[in-house]
């Protein structure tokens, strides 16, 4: 019987919680540039431990531009203070723009399931004529709202 070993600090059996295991073969790693700008002169930085402690230090950020449905373009800001802020959640936190749209998302997403599920408007976009009255008062109401501003 031969046995599996892993690398670590010390010759160790791969089952031993404190062995490293290999990296998958469907993982990747990425280095990149925490800054938009290249340096003009590279710098060597002592000291930094945490990836809280390089962010701190680098202060990433980036400009963004975003467009609406109607083509304007809004420009902001997203800075990076830990690998969270990477994520859907941690850049839609700091857009304006983002988190707008994600609400817009939450109410058509309602609007789709109360669609889905109501029956009596099922029925009344089934039948022509309810159709057509279920429109007109909806472009009623649309037309009291913008006289409203």
């Amino acid at each position: 019987m031969s046995d599996n070993y892993g690398i670590g600090g010390n010759e160790v059996k791969t089952d031993a919680s404190e062995a490293f295991a290999d990296i998958p073969q469907n993982r990747t790693l990425m280095a990149e540039k925490l800054t938009k700008d290249a340096p003009v002169k590279p710098e060597i930085v002592h000291g930094l431990q945490t990836v809280e402690q390089v962010f701190a230090h680098y202060k990433p950020n980036v400009s963004v531009d975003f467009e609406d449905a109607e083509g304007v373009t809004k420009k902001e800001s997203l800075s990076f203070t830990n690998l969270g802020d990477f994520g859907v959640k941690g850049i839609t936190e700091q857009s304006e723009f983002l988190k707008d749209s994600a609400s817009q998302k939450e109410e058509y997403l309602k609007i789709i399931k109360q669609l889905k599920s109501n029956k009596i408007l099922k029925s009344a976009l089934a039948d022509p004529e309810a159709k057509k009255a279920l429109l007109d008062t909806i472009h009623g109401m649309i037309a009291e709202l913008k006289n409203n501003k």
